[in-house]
């Protein structure tokens, strides 16, 4: 294992191709810690760092075959942190968006059959929201979001550049947001009603 210290990260890129667990060891010891001091700062939460570093070090060996990298492997592990810490933040603040929608229309109040014909036409109104996106959007927020892939995985997946997917899912975001605002206001008024 000691011959591996004094390799370049060129070379133990060239090891890892070739199925080297050792050199992932290397690779693993060298980024993993600045990885996550990186990705913690960034969220704030120690144990979403780990799972994120995680992530990006299954991908690396899942991927070592395919490698292109030809330059700075430490650029590439930060970049795809980054993509992952990205990917979080964004669910994070869609899902506590919806979450907090829903929970100031319910506090402190009884359900009643009008509330509840109000709560099923929200959801009925965020599935026809995304019907009005474009197939290709719709696809990419929907992998992006049911099946939890990230922008590098939606990118492979659907053979796009990563900012592509980026685009699309912004799109996919601002016209939801738009939209989840306006069912959100309805039904404020019916709830209150």
């Amino acid at each position: 294992m000691a011959k591996y210290l004094v390799l370049t990260d060129l070379q133990l890129i060239d090891h890892l191709k070739k199925d080297d667990e050792n050199a992932f060891s290397e690779i693993y010891s060298r980024y993993a810690d600045s990885l996550a001091d990186f990705a913690t700062s960034k969220l704030f939460d120690v144990e979403d760092a780990r799972d994120i570093i995680h992530d990006v070090f299954v991908k690396l060996w899942q991927q070592r075959a395919q490698l292109k990298i030809d330059r700075d492997l430490k650029a590439y592990l930060f970049k795809l942190t980054r993509d992952r810490i990205v990917d979080k933040v964004r669910k994070n603040i869609t899902r506590r968006e919806y979450a907090a929608m829903l929970d100031s229309l319910a506090v402190g109040y009884e359900v009643t059959i009008e509330q509840k014909i109000a709560a099923k036409e929200i959801a009925k109104s965020i599935e026809t929201s995304l019907d009005e996106l474009s197939p290709r959007v719709k696809e990419i927020y929907l992998l992006s979001r049911e099946e939890n892939l990230s922008i590098i995985e939606i990118a492979d997946k659907l053979q796009l550049s990563e900012q592509t997917v980026k685009n699309q899912l912004s799109t996919a975001l601002k016209h939801l947001r738009a939209s989840l605002a306006m069912v959100a206001t309805v039904a404020l008024l019916l709830w209150l009603s």
